[in-house]
């Protein structure tokens, strides 16, 4: 199963990590719909101090453009996005409008 690694600031603000945290307690369902309609199969995200760390698991047709087409007409989806954005930094290699960053992988313990 492929597996994408993404990574994002937050503020350095605790309030705001804690609301952001509060509202990943239990993501719209419209939310988290579309992400199992893109073919998201399993999604967690790790916080160390103000870095996320989003690992998703997901189908062989899953496309990372197509779900950010998918997103950019699905109105509850913009919704969240533009709430989730009061609380998210981009990081400094960012291109223009990027938030999440796809990260790079390094190494694999299996296939050593």
């Amino acid at each position: 199963m492929p597996r994408h690694c993404l990574t994002l600031d937050l503020k350095n603000d605790e309030t705001a990590i804690s609301e952001y945290k509060r509202y990943h307690v239990k993501i719209w369902p419209e939310v988290k719909k579309s992400l199992f309609d893109a073919g998201i199969v399993e999604m967690e995200i790790y916080l160390a101090a103000t870095r996320l760390f989003m690992i998703m698991d997901v189908n062989d047709h899953f496309s990372l453009s197509a779900k950010a087409a998918a997103d950019a007409v699905n109105a509850r989806v913009q919704e969240w996005e533009r709430l989730m954005e009061q609380f998210q930094q981009e990081l400094p290699q960012s291109k223009p409008g990027q938030k999440w960053v796809v990260m790079e992988k390094v190494f694999d313990l299996a296939s050593q």
